[in-house]
């Protein structure tokens, strides 16, 4: 691990935080690749039930690029003739891979700003919970760039084609209440109450049934880009899925004995 990335693994609950706070938790070489394998590891482990991710402070969650740094690698560019924009293949694409595909929720607790690829981080979790005082902003057109990190797939499923073109061409920065309004935040909390907030909610997804949390991402990922007839057929086999595991049959259970299930995650 990265001291610019922290891990944290409480039961189920996989607590990841970007961790430049001074930088506004821009998002330089190291830190994207800490944040690829941290993010990738979680997706990984059978363990970890559910992932919370956030940034350090209170100013940021993250600004994407560290524009710092990459104007030396423009600068490099020039010299070498060589592309200065490799980071989209060998950070971006695999670290959101690995955030939006995982077989298991993933909660976003957005302590500030988050814009560029920041910004797409939080477009990819499952769940936004989202500070009063935060906002967010493509910016990728401010400096002359098209979006990356998976906000051309997100961001229209999230407020639609119309609303993500004038967001990507004309940035602004939309702010908490708006974002709600637009659907890019869950739910918007006082800043003060975000931290314990974001946990706890994170914590019950955590304590879930997983292989059915598994089963609701992949079935509204594949209906997204196949026809009805096709997603009938699919939700045909996750439901097969689902049935077999062990959480359905204590669900059943509980359910028939009026209690309250104690999920194993399996």
């Amino acid at each position: 691990m990265s001291d610019s990335v922290l891990y944290e693994l409480d039961g189920g609950l996989a607590v990841i935080t970007i961790n430049r706070p001074d930088a506004m938790n821009a998002l330089d070489t190291a830190t994207k690749v800490a944040l690829r394998d941290t993010v990738t590891e979680a997706a990984n482990d059978p363990a970890v039930r559910a992932v919370l991710l956030t940034g350090a402070g209170d100013r940021a969650f993250c600004v994407g690029q560290d524009l710092k740094e990459h104007l030396g690698l423009l600068k490099r560019a020039e010299e070498t003739g060589e592309g200065a924009l490799k980071t989209v293949a060998e950070h971006y694409n695999p670290l959101l891979r690995a955030l939006a595909g995982m077989a298991k929720p993933t909660v976003a607790a957005v302590n500030g700003v988050a814009a560029g690829a920041g910004a797409g981080l939080a477009f990819a979790c499952d769940f936004r919970i989202v500070a009063d005082t935060a906002g967010f902003n493509t910016s990728f057109v401010g400096v002359a760039l098209t979006a990356d990190s998976g906000v051309s797939w997100t961001l229209p499923r999230l407020v639609g084609h119309a609303r993500a073109t004038e967001l990507l061409m004309v940035p602004r920065t939309v702010k908490s209440d708006e974002a709600l309004g637009l659907g890019l935040a869950t739910r918007v909390v006082p800043t003060a109450e975000l931290a314990a907030t974001a946990r706890a909610f994170a914590a019950e997804l955590a304590a879930g049934p997983t292989v059915a949390y598994a089963a609701v991402k992949e079935s509204l990922a594949y209906g997204a880009s196949h026809s009805f007839a096709e997603l009938l057929e699919k939700e045909d086999e996750l439901q097969t899925r689902a049935g077999a595991s062990e959480d359905h049959r204590i669900a059943v259970r509980a359910f028939v004995a009026k209690e309250k299930p104690d999920y194993v995650g399996r």
